[in-house]
């Protein structure tokens, strides 16, 4: 038999009142059906479909190669997306189709292959939950033990909103039940709609319905809104760090902790509080990272040290340190034990191994060699208003405080540069630049400054 599912991910999510398509707000750097297509891919279905329509263009280039799409064009409520769904996937006589919602990110995959397997032989079985506060789900109906309807809470009376046990708009249905009770499914309701919740009647009077209750209440909560994205993200934040400690990483404080789910982290790993590890971010063992560190897309080496600080597409050598107060921007790369300190900038530069770039200093387009010191204050001048220079520091050199670097230029193996220079050509190895007007002392300045000032005043 067959497994089909169908991701519902066409509304646009009028309650988070934002431009964006609700399904493609981020929760650690995924997009909300990004999570649920992937719980649902781990059950191994025969085919994945999408449902999309608000932002169609959007959600289907965040979506991963293989899955199909389908265009609600216009949106008739959820019965009406599975009978879109149903036109372009022909026949599913004989099939299991699982529907399930695009703004679920916390199903589990366990929870999906266990509504599978209740299944069985029966014409639907849902997915339930017993809800504190079950505001704005269906509510299950029974008649003894068995299910027979599902009703809109905007269409419930006072009884039936008094009911807990709630649907979460997760189904298994028999193929061919489904094709069928949909051809019997309206619109006069509340809204104006055609409710997939309407089919389970339809076939609770032709065959067996079955409810199966989710293990965990808050795995099948949806997101409608800022506060329940938060919420959201807030549950699956605390999976994410808990199976990186289970891993033997070290996390000062895992609640003030924020890991996307596709950063990589080496067991040994320490991990202070108030970290954002973004993007394709890697962390090597024995690697300390923060207190208070973002880092996008960058990898940091094994016993790197780096706090205090923002690294965006940089390389962190082993043993390398960053910060306190530095940026790493995009291209920066720093050898084995390099250092890029307080109040450092740097873009698209080598640090070579052992080379130092201690405090106040912006250094880009540029490569230093192995055992250099750039002096505080440091700058290299890469950008002459049209376009960018490289400057080149060799092995062993002392660049001087406040040396401006006038790109292109060259400072050679072994030399210096005395505190203080604009350098404009290039240093040979070994040789020292200087680039200083003579000093002038003008004695009794204070005081002829003191009488000039008492003339002014006097006029």
């Amino acid at each position: 038999m067959s497994v089909r599912a169908i991701v519902l991910a066409a509304g646009q999510g009028t309650r988070m009142k934002s431009p964006l398509p609700k399904v493609l707000h981020e929760i650690a750097g995924k997009p909300l059906v990004s999570w649920v297509v992937e719980a649902v891919a781990a059950i191994e279905p025969d085919e994945i479909t999408v449902v999309i329509g608000y932002g169609a263009e959007e959600v289907a280039a965040a979506l991963p190669a293989g899955v199909r799409t389908v265009h609600q064009a216009e949106q008739l409520g959820t019965g009406h997306a599975v009978m879109v769904a149903l036109a372009e996937l022909g026949s599913v006589d004989g099939d299991t189709v699982v529907v399930l919602p695009g703004d679920s990110p916390l199903f589990r995959p366990e929870t999906l292959r266990n509504l599978v397997e209740s299944h069985g032989g029966a014409s639907a079985t849902l997915l339930t939950a017993e809800l504190a506060d079950p505001t704005g789900y269906g509510r299950v109906l029974r008649e003894g033990e068995r299910v027979v309807g599902i009703v809109e809470e905007k269409d419930a009376d006072q009884g039936q909103r008094a009911v807990g046990e709630v649907a979460v708009s997760t189904y298994a249905f028999a193929g061919a039940a489904l094709s069928a009770a949909l051809r019997e499914v309206g619109s006069d309701n509340a809204q104006g709609e055609y409710y997939l919740t309407d089919v389970i009647a339809v076939m609770a009077r032709d065959g067996e319905v079955r409810a199966t209750p989710a293990a965990d209440a808050d795995e099948v909560l949806g997101v409608n809104s800022h506060d329940q994205l938060a919420a959201a993200a807030a549950t699956l934040r605390g999976r994410i760090n808990a199976h990186w400690m289970q891993a033997g990483v070290w996390m000062q404080d895992p609640e003030r902790t924020y890991i996307d789910a596709a950063v990589v982290l080496e067991p040994g790993a320490r991990i202070h509080a108030d970290v954002h590890l973004l993007g394709g971010t890697t962390v090597g063992a024995g690697a300390e990272v923060g207190p208070s560190v973002l880092a996008a897309d960058t990898t940091i080496g094994p016993e790197a040290r780096i706090w205090y600080s923002v690294a965006r597409g940089a390389e962190i050598g082993r043993g390398a340190e960053v910060g306190p107060y530095a940026s790493l921007r995009q291209e920066s790369v720093l050898a084995e034990k390099a250092k890029v300190g307080t109040f450092v900038e740097t873009k698209k530069t080598t640090i070579g191994s052992g080379s130092k770039v201690p405090h106040l200093s912006y250094v880009g387009d540029a490569t230093i060699g192995e055992g250099t010191n750039v002096g505080a204050g440091t700058i290299t001048c890469n950008y002459d208003g049209v376009r960018k220079h490289p400057t080149t520091i060799g092995d062993r050199v002392f660049v001087g405080s406040d040396t401006m670097l006038v790109a292109p230029v060259t400072l050679g193996d072994d030399s210096t540069t005395g505190a203080g220079s604009t350098i404009t050509k290039d240093v040979p190895p070994g040789a020292l630049g200087v680039e200083r007007s003579p000093q002038k002392v003008v004695p009794g300045y204070a005081a002829k400054r003191a009488r000039r000032a008492a003339r002014e005043d006097d006029e």
